[in-house]
């Protein structure tokens, strides 16, 4: 297609400005005729049966054999109405956004940034053959593409979290314990003993059940007892029930994230989540 379509006269371009609500369409050839500009269609069901209702018209009334889309990605506004060219059997093609970019002041040099002739801008790029195949991947593909990118914005969130419970408060109330920071155990403590003077008054004994309540080890045992002598001769701020009321909700959404990022409670397929995870870890 993008050999054949330069200088074609086979073709109706169809380039499409895409926005959230409305988009705008510009109808030409390749030869650089212009045949409907600034068309405007919602971005609904009723807005894409207009468009492929006009291109049937315009393709009858100037005898054109064939049919090309084109989209400028635009956030994720132009995948309803790709997904629907697509499922159409319509041809569609996407531009680059620096292609446009730098065509809009080969055209004209005082072109400037207007949506009503953005769309123009996209169907030259399509009469010259500038553009990319649009990709439309099977189901389980996207799958895994999906679940990835929310795994990685999901540690994106843990580590935002973990750094301001680190850099927010414990360098407020406790600055002594963040080099002890990171095992489970001291989450718990931060949670539930924070204030470094209630620590002091409180036994070692107590102080390491309150915070850990499961099995004692050697490792675990030495953090405990060096965070409650730590907390002795500590130059943390004083702590109101403000800042303990932030202090659990910060590591109650921190563990709410990892366990979230282990995808525990998956509620669909077992086999499909099985194939997606192995491809992930892939």
């Amino acid at each position: 297609m993008k050999k054949e379509i330069r200088g074609s006269g086979q073709y109706l371009i169809v380039g499409i400005d895409v926005a959230k609500e409305k988009h705008r369409a510009f109808f030409g050839t390749a030869h650089g005729k212009t045949l409907v500009k600034n068309l405007i269609f919602d971005n609904t069901i009723e807005g894409f049966e207009m468009i492929d209702a006009y291109v049937e018209r315009v393709k009858v009334q100037y005898s054109l054999a064939k049919v090309v889309f084109c989209v400028e990605p635009t956030a994720n506004y132009h995948k309803p109405l790709a997904e629907h060219l697509v499922k159409c059997g319509r041809m569609i093609v996407l531009v680059g956004g620096t292609a446009v970019k730098n065509n809009r002041q080969l055209l004209n040099g005082r072109w400037d940034k207007n949506d009503d002739k953005d769309s123009a801008n996209v169907a030259d790029l399509i009469a010259q053959g500038k553009c990319l195949f649009y990709e439309y991947p099977l189901m389980t593909l996207r799958n895994v593409r999906i679940l990835n990118a929310l795994k990685w914005r999901l540690k994106k969130r843990e580590h935002g979290i973990s750094a301001c419970i680190r850099n927010h408060i414990l360098a407020q109330y406790f600055p002594e314990m963040d080099k002890y920071y990171g095992p489970a155990e001291t989450l718990t403590v931060v949670r539930e003993c924070l204030d470094p003077s209630a620590i002091a008054g409180m036994e070692y004994d107590d102080f390491y059940r309150t915070a850990t309540p499961g099995k004692m080890t050697l490792a675990k045992g030495r953090r405990m007892e060096a965070i409650w002598r730590a907390a002795i001769n500590s130059i943390g701020c004083t702590m109101g029930e403000a800042a303990s009321y932030e202090t659990q909700v910060m590591v109650d959404s921190l563990k709410q994230i990892r366990q979230t990022i282990k995808f525990d409670g998956y509620p669909h397929d077992r086999s499909l989540w099985t194939f997606c995870i192995t491809n992930i870890k892939k």
